[in-house]
This record gives structure tokens, C-alpha cells and sequence, in this order.
């Protein structure tokens, strides 16, 4: 057998990951059609960033709060390949996503359309959902989106007014 090195192993895992991903919908789909679909991704996409939130808090030591959501999102992001700037400020913070390898893989299947509306479920949910893993003071807003032709995806997390 032959001998693969760490990033080998990790660049498998990671493509078959985002395979997965895209394959599961499309056979979904073919079934019950891309509304009923896109409905049961989601309720997926209410689960999946538990587990992640839960072991990314695990392996980095993190407790809650903004600082370790900030901490926790900023490393997922980073293992999934997405290009972006984050940055607090006096009420939170905001991630300027510049490059996102799920909308690239949209576009790279044909599916660049329904990348926005896919985006818009998606997104909405998996962010808000690492929010209550962390902070439930604060509060989760998709300013923008690369999907929907704007030049970045701008996610704004704030502390919930008092």
C-alpha cells in the first residue's frame, strides 16, 4: 500500500466532503425536486455546524462568547478554503468573504442560478446556528453575498441590542 502524506490525506477527505455535499442535493433533487430539496439541505445545514461549532470548541480549548465565535468561524472557514478578512469592532465583528469554494463549485457544475438561492438557505442558517453555539447576545446578518453578484459576502455578527 502505498504511503500518503498528512496533506494528501487531508486534501482526500476535504474533496470528498464538498463531493459529498453536492452529490447528496443533486440526488435529492432528481427524487423530489430542488424546492424539497434545498427544504430537506437545510434541515442538514440546522445540524452540521453543531457538530462542527462543538468540535472546533473541543480542539481549540474554547469556551463561549464573541472572541471564541469569532475564533471558532474564522478556523472553519479556513479548512474549507474560503478566502476572507475578518475584523472586530466595537460591537462584534464582520467577515468580508472574498472567495467561497462552495459558490465556486456552483459555478464550476453548471448551477451558478441557483447558487444564490442555494447561498441565501444556507448560509442564513449555518451562521446563525454557530451563533448559538457560542453567543446567543449576539446576532447574525448577511449583508451581502457573491452568489447574489456582489463582489464579497459580507456576514455581520452584533451584539443584540439591551
Amino acid at each position: 500500500m502505498a504511503e500518503l502524506g498528512c496533506q494528501q490525506i487531508i486534501e482526500y477527505f476535504h474533496r470528498c466532503y464538498k463531493a459529498l455535499d453536492g452529490l447528496w442535493f443533486m440526488k435529492v433533487e432528481e427524487k423530489i425536486g430542488f424546492d424539497d430539496a434545498l427544504d430537506v439541505d437545510n434541515e442538514v445545514w440546522k445540524v452540521m455546524p453543531k457538530i462542527q461549532a462543538r468540535m472546533i470548541k473541543s480542539m481549540l480549548n474554547l469556551n463561549s462568547g464573541s472572541d471564541a465565535l469569532f475564533m471558532g468561524l474564522t478556523t472553519k472557514l479556513e479548512l474549507e478554503g474560503f478566502k476572507f478578512k475578518a475584523e472586530k469592532n466595537e460591537n462584534g465583528f464582520r467577515i468580508t468573504i472574498t472567495d467561497c469554494p462552495w459558490h465556486n463549485l456552483m459555478i464550476k457544475s453548471g448551477r451558478e442560478k441557483l447558487s444564490g438561492i442555494v447561498g441565501t438557505t444556507i448560509c442564513g442558517t449555518e451562521y446563525q446556528v454557530w451563533v448559538s453555539e457560542f453567543d446567543e447576545t449576539m446576532h447574525f446578518k448577511l449583508q451581502s453575498q457573491k452568489c447574489k453578484e456582489s463582489k464579497y459576502c459580507i456576514l455581520d455578527f452584533e451584539r443584540k441590542p439591551i
